[in-house]
């Protein structure tokens, strides 16, 4: 089978024919390495030490969080190796086609809250670009205009939804391109990037307490692998049906963790003794580190950084199209693409405009959809359990009637149970977001390091998890027989 990267793909949330299938596990390092080799992995190694982490901590805070949290979407995207349906629509196995709605909902919410910051960023960097290259657009010199900043969003825009129309076929060959580009151009910036570094000060930062520690992984979790759980397997699906389990979980985490693992630690080392640059990143995540380098390669560089988080906003649009499928909207996957432009529109107005900073809104919004999206990842993971037993037969993501079922009670209140759990015990510094959580808390224990290290977030996917394994697989409720296979 070769794929038609000039056409747009007819496939929407159907389970991929067997004889639409091709490729090999090691064909989604490059999708998922290609947009998480952005030096936004270096900004977020500067969060994860501003919380008051030792050098060493925090390093090891944020690989843990991040290959742990990959290693979920990794497990997620074997079942849509096996039954060829996107992440979203696979877990209508576990909540069925009317409950599953909840879920993809929030898991097209969680899509378009990353693709907003990505290309929020990716417009903010051409504005600068644009503004430096022709004065007449600038505001102030090097400060791009109002109309500046309007122009870049619009070109950013029109080219993530070309690629996210056309689709899997494209997205796939462009990114294994943007990867090696993205990468030497990275390697190049570490040139300069390295000498800022000032290595005798890595022991002076004191360490921190183990609930900050646990926090700093918890942190890591959100800005990346429970950002990914709802559509790991978008990219799997069009794999043969028999690719093995360990290559896609292995080949899916190291394309994720890897490259920001590796920047993570970068990041960590440059915010030693640089409390300037640690508040500048607060508010502007990319201008506080392109600020360091020469103009002549500050150009080439931000193109570079502009299309690879162009070429993440393409395959999270195309992602959460096939998740605004897979809660019922009546429209076409191009057409819920276009829907996408005038959502992100919107919400990149107000990171832009409105938001005080970057970082209390990102972290805020990350910590709060991961609640939801973290708990139901939970749950399906542990339902997968099931839906081997049951053949991964495909009619299960049909309504009652056709083969699966309208809603499932245990699923459900597992994720409401776990919901609540989670909500009410963390804590955001946004005050739009604040007024729904932390609501289990006294105003002490809120201040405390368990709450704002959002640890509530991992007490609700155990939670959800312990639940749902409990009702299912101990009291066997809402268990139908094991069908088997012919």
């Amino acid at each position: 089978m070769t794929s038609k990267a000039s056409s747009i793909e007819q496939n929407g949330i159907n389970a991929v024919p067997d004889a639409e299938r091709y490729g090999k596990p090691a064909d989604l390092f490059p999708v998922w390495f290609s947009w998480n080799i952005s030096i936004f992995g270096i900004t977020c190694g500067m969060y994860v030490f501003g919380l008051g982490l030792s050098v060493w901590q925090a390093m090891a805070a944020g690989v843990l969080g991040y290959f742990l949290s990959c290693f979920l979407v990794g497990v997620l995207a074997v079942g849509s190796v096996r039954t060829g349906l996107p992440t979203l629509t696979q877990s209508r196995f576990c909540f069925g086609t009317d409950g599953n709605r909840i879920p993809a909902f929030f898991g097209y919410t969680a899509n378009m809250g990353w693709k907003i910051t990505m290309l929020s960023m990716a417009s903010t960097t051409l504005a600068d670009l644009m503004a430096n290259l022709c004065p007449p657009l600038a505001a102030t010199p090097g400060m791009p205009s109002t109309f500046c900043l309007l122009l870049a969003f619009v070109i950013v825009i029109v080219l993530t939804m070309v690629g996210a129309v056309y689709g899997y076929q494209l997205i796939i060959k462009v990114e294994r391109w943007i990867a090696i580009i993205t990468g030497v151009m990275t390697a190049i910036y570490l040139f300069f990037f390295i000498p800022q570094i000032d290595f005798s000060q890595l022991n002076s930062a004191p360490s921190g307490s183990w609930g900050t520690f646990i926090g700093g992984v918890v942190l890591a979790m959100t800005m990346v692998g429970l950002g990914f759980l709802n559509y790991g397997g978008d990219y799997s699906r069009y794999l043969p049906r028999n690719s093995s389990s360990a290559s896609v979980i292995f080949w899916t985490t190291t394309g994720i963790a890897l490259p920001v693992s590796v920047l993570l630690i970068l990041g960590v080392m440059l915010s030693v003794g640089n409390p300037e640059l640690l508040d500048k990143a607060a508010h502007e995540p990319l201008a506080a580190l392109t600020g360091i380098l020469p103009f002549w390669f500050y150009v080439p560089f931000s193109l570079v950084i502009i299309i690879s988080l162009i070429s993440a906003g393409m395959t999270g649009v195309y992602s959460s199209g096939l998740a605004l499928l897979a809660v019922g909207v009546p429209l076409s996957r191009a057409a819920t693409t276009l829907l996408n432009a005038v959502i992100i529109a919107l919400g990149c107005f107000y990171l832009t405009f409105i938001s005080d900073s970057f970082l209390s809104t990102f972290s805020s919004f990350l910590a709060t959809i991961s609640v939801i999206m973290g708990s139901w990842g939970a749950i399906e993971i542990v339902d997968l359990l099931r839906q081997k037993r049951l053949n991964w037969d495909v009619t299960m993501a049909n309504g009652y009637g056709e083969g699966g079922r309208n809603y499932r009670w245990t699923a459900m209140a597992s994720l409401i149970i776990a919901t609540i759990i989670g909500l009410g015990t963390i804590t955001s510094s946004d005050p739009y977001i604040a007024k729904i959580t932390s609501f289990l808390l006294s105003d002490e224990v809120a201040s405390g390091t368990f709450a704002k290290a959002n640890i509530g977030l991992l007490a609700a996917m155990i939670s959800a998890a312990i639940i749902y394994y409990v009702l299912t697989f101990v009291l066997k409720q809402d268990v139908p027989p094991v069908k088997k296979s012919k």
